[in-house]
Formats: C-alpha cells, sequence, structure tokens
C-alpha cells in the first residue's frame, strides 16, 4: 500500500512540467523513473540513493538512465500527504537551477492554494 501519492504540479496554464519531462524520455528511461518514484511512494521515508533532502522543504528522487549514463532528477515536495511532482532534469550541469526553478514552483503551488493539481 503507498504511503503516500506522487501528483503533478500543474502550472497555472494548466500544463504538467513533470509529465511533460517524462514524456520526452524513452520508454526504458520512463520506466526506471517511474519505478524509483513509486519507491519513494511504497517506502516513505526513503533515504539514499534514491531520495535525499535538499532545501525549502524540496527532495530529489535519483534515477540512473541511459544504460547507467546519465542521472535523473525529479525534485518534489511532500504537501499535506501528498508526492508533489514539481520538476525533472537529467544530467548534472544546471542543478542549482533546477532546484530553484522546483523551489518557485512550490512556492507558487503554495500561493495559489494549492487549488489546482
Amino acid at each position: 500500500m503507498k504511503r503516500i501519492v506522487a501528483r503533478f504540479y500543474r502550472t497555472d496554464a494548466g500544463n504538467e512540467p513533470v509529465r511533460t519531462w517524462l514524456l520526452s524520455l524513452d520508454t526504458d528511461d520512463r520506466r526506471t523513473v517511474g519505478k524509483d518514484i513509486a519507491t519513494v511512494e511504497f517506502g516513505w521515508p526513503v533515504g539514499m540513493p534514491v531520495c535525499r533532502p535538499l532545501r525549502e522543504g524540496l527532495f530529489e528522487v535519483r534515477s540512473t538512465i541511459r544504460s547507467g549514463k546519465v542521472e535523473a532528477r525529479t525534485y518534489f515536495a511532500i504537501e499535506q500527504g501528498t508526492m508533489l511532482l514539481l520538476h525533472g532534469a537529467d544530467g548534472k550541469q544546471r542543478q542549482d537551477d533546477a532546484i530553484s526553478l522546483a523551489a518557485e514552483r512550490l512556492r507558487d503551488y503554495r500561493r495559489r492554494g494549492a487549488t489546482k493539481r
């Protein structure tokens, strides 16, 4: 049984950036990221090497994709017992920018009163 349920952050315009990112990955990589997210859903709280806390209430799920050559990260927060998927990125370039974007989306989600999921 899931301990928390993952939900996609939705922008004010109705876009779901993490869903879009996942769909841009090839099937095997998408499956790998999905399994790692499910590990967090079923086992929360989960630590390294799958998940780790960052800052400002953010966490990351780490997934090894592209035949072990690339680390993908799915950034999330726990909001009212829900794993809110905020941003996804692959590779190590510009991780600080990715974390900042996830934090901005979390602030947006909270500002809008969590009405749009």
